[in-house]
């Protein structure tokens, strides 16, 4: 009986320090976890540009307000632009779209507290104070839109623009078009035609990341 009492005893002793080896094992694994994402994150901001702003609603949205991260990896080449152009050409707003999914990502766009999703077109343009930034991609079709097939899913493009003032950095804008589709107007214009109202970027922070590298 001794014995068994014994056994038992020292079984449940083994099983503690197993128990306390795992958590300890576990704490560990999560440690190294969160340091990766840390140095990952860290190093997509050393190495590429990142501009993170907040985007606030206007009209129906007014008093919204999200925060956004635009990631760099490249800009877009003179021959992408001239690629997309050729295909809103041919093939209008799916044209466009049908061209931009078959572009490599060259960015990354993400709202605060999602993992967000890439950018097939982002171009550069000189200003007088600074410069601006220009990024399209396609927008992605929610699972509700999807399964109920509503009007919305022709809006299937995301775009915006960043006015970045190099002499004031207070003074950078920019603008949001969360769900938009590319037309030709009356006056024969491009414009983009919106699902819901435009979102402004203030607060805008850009880190320029390491010279050459993006």
């Amino acid at each position: 009986m001794i014995s068994v009492r014994a056994n038992t005893a020292r079984l449940e002793r083994n099983m503690t320090r197993a128990a306390k080896l795992l958590l300890l094992t576990a704490k560990g694994v999560l440690v190294v976890v969160l340091l990766s994402i840390a140095a990952s994150s860290g190093f997509a901001r050393d190495k590429y540009e990142t501009i993170q702003a907040q985007a606030y609603g206007t009209s129906t949205q007014l008093g919204q307000n999200i925060g956004i991260t635009v990631t760099i990896y490249e800009f877009s080449t003179p021959e992408n632009r001239q690629a997309l152009v050729e295909a809103f050409t041919k093939g209008q707003n799916q044209g466009l779209v049908n061209a931009l999914s078959k572009m490599p990502a060259v960015g990354r766009i993400a709202i605060t507290g999602t993992l967000g999703y890439d950018l097939s077109f982002i171009r550069e343009i000189p200003t007088p104070t600074g410069r601006k930034i220009r990024f399209v991609t396609n927008r992605q079709i929610r699972f509700g839109e999807a399964w109920a097939d509503t009007q919305s899913q022709a809006y299937n493009l995301t775009a915006g623009e960043f006015d970045l003032n190099s002499t004031d950095k207070g003074k950078s804008t920019g603008i949001l078009y969360p769900a938009a589709q590319l037309i030709i107007d009356k006056e024969g214009q491009l414009q983009f035609e919106l699902r819901q109202n435009p979102w402004r970027l203030n607060g805008i922070i850009d880190w320029s990341g390491t010279k050459g590298e993006n």
